[in-house]
């Protein structure tokens, strides 16, 4: 199953996948910088967030360091990914285990964040249905920022996603990693989709303030506020 596929791939690359993040990613770090930016929340709040597919704590560490008394859970589909999760963000943190398309959320919180884990649900509807659990998992004033790979809004904008793509992978990996590597993962694995439907699809859900805070070709980074 596509789901078994992708839970045994983060299983095998979680001590590497910090550092391949870096190779096939652009500009990672300025994506968890614009996700952290846009916080409302001061430095003193105590609140509560939500990672979903949390990897390897990244964005969750992040966010820590800009705001200690945050209280943080952290899901993710890999075991392997949550112990270094776990040591990476230190603390008490709540982790749990669990494919986060079957998650039902136990509370409601005051952020829910994300990265490069949605595009794995398969269609949008899923997409949208997950956007709806959401809404409702958050607080009066909650928040969602999610960072994403998105499609482009034809095929000749998809071409050049996927040319400027590979151009920063080719910086980093090899010509033959990437086309029997890297893309028949992104095939095979990912479900994408146009960045104009993410955006819809958050407003029908009822999110305002839904925004575009970072963009770099075929990778975005969107928030909405309940």
């Amino acid at each position: 199953m596509r789901t078994d596929r992708i839970k045994n791939h983060f299983e095998e690359e979680a001590k590497e996948y910090d550092m391949v993040i870096q190779k096939l990613i652009p500009y990672y770090d300025r994506m968890i910088d614009a996700l952290v930016s846009v916080i409302p929340f001061s430095k003193e709040r105590v609140f509560t967030m939500i990672d979903l597919g949390c990897g390897t704590g990244t964005i969750s560490k992040a966010i820590k360091s800009s705001f200690p008394k945050v209280n943080i859970t952290c899901v993710d589909v890999a075991e392997k990914m949550l112990e270094i999760a776990k040591v990476k963000i230190g603390g008490n943190v709540i982790c749990i285990q669990i494919d986060f398309n079957a998650f039902d959320f136990p509370e409601q919180y005051d952020l829910v964040v994300s990265s490069l884990a949605l595009h794995h649900l398969e269609t949008d509807h899923d997409k949208l249905a997950f956007y709806k659990k959401i809404y409702s998992s958050l607080t009066r004033d909650g928040v969602f920022i999610n960072i994403d790979v998105v499609l482009g809004s034809d095929n000749a904008i998809q071409d050049v996603y996927l040319k400027k793509w590979k151009e920063y992978m080719g910086n980093n990996v090899s010509a033959e990693e990437i086309d029997n590597k890297w893309l028949p993962n992104y095939y095979t694995e990912d479900r994408p989709t146009q960045l104009t439907t993410h955006i819809d699809m958050l407003k029908e859900c009822g999110f305002t303030c839904v925004d575009v805070i970072y963009k770099y070709f075929n990778y975005a980074v969107c928030i909405g506020k309940k």
